[in-house]
């Protein structure tokens, strides 16, 4: 059972004008012309109505009238008995302002309660299969801070759009072959050979702790010199010792390619199983995880050049092969294969997508990209273009930069480790629920300044904490009132105080902000939707005594606190935070 007071509300204001004016031409009061669609809205003070529809104004052009003049017509015709709407006011040129009836508010609690953890979720999906990509970091190294932010954000997509009624899978996209993974292996095999060497050995005999010999190898560039074009991080020099003291120097004879093979096998699974476990800590857990090596092991990728061939849709010019962008809507022609026969990194991207959307049939596909990828998107829609499907099938989220802020001024660097703060050690420091919370707190394309000490501080100011808080509140309330004796039991409620009505107001519009943030990829309306739901609770308590109060309005009141604590736990639900009951 799906329930949506808002969209019905909506859907009734419409059936109401539109009866209104079929009165109106059958008396012969307007004359019968095909009228322009018109907008039902929430205004933003509710004296001025619970819904505001601008009909007579769109319309009174079309029939040749004054707007306000015809909003009055409207409202003479109108037939409110039956219907959730008490009254009707016409408003400065012409809108038309509805006004609810107590029985709307008093459904919109009811249904909250009986629906429970249901309430919210809705059928805008339709079951329709959707495909989320996010975080997909490079099993090279550990995850930074961008990730964090991807990860929070793409997790809570697949989480909003399954609610919103669509059948939504996470993926992880390894990308276990290809250019990083064999500067990965120079990385590894020049860290191995530095460490089969007299300095190498001089330093291990100083330093027999893994944890110290890293350190003091990271630390001492001069002895342990290594190019730009190589991953520098201490993980490098981890992966060499562990193996070198598994191994010994059994690769130090062995030509260049076959040391790198060996350590890229000993090593790239060891950090495979680090990013599932970090990502786990995260409580993200994917459906599946897609390496990229079997796409050139299936001939995926090879099929993507033949096709592409076959379909005329590229050329050869100084012996690299080049697509036809620009033929399909590209803003330039770019290589698929170059001159010395190896692909470049887009040709496996296609390949990929074309698993998404063909082979595996979903109907959508959703990635969640870093800041540097706008160019990207544009290109694999044309690549899709080419491919024969319908590009728009492919959409994107692109996640800005974070910046961490501690004391008002940008940290770039972990206490800890003397590197960039990663995933992990940010979560040594930060709760889970707080990064998770406080990584959703912006929309994705905007940049996003991480207050560290906001982010651990108990206190009001911590949105997360304010919004837990609100919902060990009303648990606490529950539980006092029940030691007391009082229980609300399915009674019928009702309400009067604006107080409460504005807490209902914002409870109801929880299903039309699934769809709303649902249709826009949009997880961070969740966290300013629940921030203000607490805001408008705390005011309600403030104001509205419970216990103390006359019987009905007690048992109201506490039916209330339920449907609040009901949608606050939903959402941090699709979150993946934390309710507490006490805190």
């Amino acid at each position: 059972m799906y329930y949506n007071a808002v969209k019905d509300a909506k859907s009734e204001i419409k059936e109401i004008i539109m009866n209104a004016l079929g009165r109106l031409v059958g008396e012969g009061a307007i004359p019968a012309e095909p009228l322009p669609v018109f907008q039902v809205t929430i205004p933003q003070d509710s004296a001025h109505g619970d819904f505001s529809a601008n009909a007579a104004l769109v319309s009174a052009k079309v029939l040749k009238t004054n707007p306000r003049a015809l909003a009055q017509q409207i409202v003479d015709a109108a037939e409110l008995y039956g219907t959730s709407f008490d009254k009707i006011e016409v408003a400065g040129p012409g809108f038309l302002n509805f006004f609810l009836g107590g029985n709307w508010f008093s459904n919109v609690v009811a249904n909250t309660l009986s629906l429970g953890d249901d309430y919210g979720k809705t059928d805008l999906g339709k079951g329709k299969r959707v495909l989320v990509e996010f975080v997909s970091a490079n099993p090279t190294g550990p995850m930074h801070i961008g990730n964090a932010r991807g990860g929070a954000i793409g997790d809570c997509l697949a989480s909003l759009l399954t609610a919103a009624g669509y059948r939504a899978d996470r993926e992880f996209y390894i990308n276990d072959a290809g250019n990083q993974v064999d500067k990965f292996g120079n990385s590894l095999s020049l860290r191995y050979m530095q460490i089969c060497s007299e300095a190498g050995q001089k330093t291990a005999e100083k330093f027999p702790e893994t944890e110290a010999f890293t350190e003091a190898v990271f630390n001492d560039t001069e002895t342990f010199p290594m190019p730009e074009d190589v991953y520098l991080g201490q993980d490098i020099i981890e992966h060499a010792k562990n193996y070198y003291d598994i191994n010994g120097a059994a690769l130090a004879d062995k030509p260049e390619e076959e040391r790198k093979k060996a350590l890229i096998e000993y090593a790239l699974p060891i950090n495979e199983a680090r990013l599932e476990t970090d990502l786990l800590k995260y409580r993200i857990k994917y459906d599946n995880w897609f390496k990229e090596s079997s796409l050139h092991e299936s001939g995926a990728v090879a099929d993507v050049i033949e096709h592409l061939k076959k379909g005329g849709h590229t050329y050869e010019q100084d012996g690299a092969l080049w697509l036809k962008a620009t033929e399909l809507g590209g803003e330039q022609d770019f290589v698929l294969v170059r001159s010395n026969g190896f692909p470049t990194y887009i040709v496996p991207d296609i390949a990929y997508h074309y698993n998404k959307l063909v082979t595996r049939g979903y109907d959508r596909a959703i990635d969640v990209l870093g800041a540097d990828h706008h160019g990207y998107v544009k290109r694999m829609r044309v690549c899709l273009k080419a491919m024969g499907l319908d590009e728009s099938r492919l959409d994107a989220v692109i996640c800005q930069m974070v910046m961490l802020v501690r004391d008002g001024v940008q940290v770039k660097l972990s206490k800890r480790s003397g590197k960039a703060i990663t995933l992990t050690t940010l979560l040594d420091e930060v709760p889970i629920d707080n990064a998770r919370f406080f990584f959703n707190l912006r929309d994705a394309n905007t940049h996003l300044d991480f207050d560290l000490d906001l982010a651990v501080e108990e206190s009001s100011k911590n949105p997360v904490f304010y919004v837990q808080y609100a919902h060990a509140r009303i648990c606490r309330i529950l539980e006092k009132m029940a030691e007391d004796g009082v229980k609300y039991e399915g009674k019928d409620v009702s309400f009067s105080e604006e107080a409460e009505l504005a807490l209902i107001r914002k409870i109801a519009e929880y299903p039309e902000l699934i769809n709303e943030a649902a249709e826009e990829y949009s997880p961070f309306k969740l966290t300013k939707y629940i921030y203000e739901l607490a805001q408008i609770y705390h005011k309600f308590y403030d104001s509205c005594p419970i216990k103390d109060a006359e019987e009905n309005v007690k048992l109201s009141r506490l039916a209330l606190c339920a449907a609040s604590k009901t949608v606050i736990k939903n959402v941090l639900t699709l979150l993946k935070i934390d309710a507490p009951e006490k805190m």
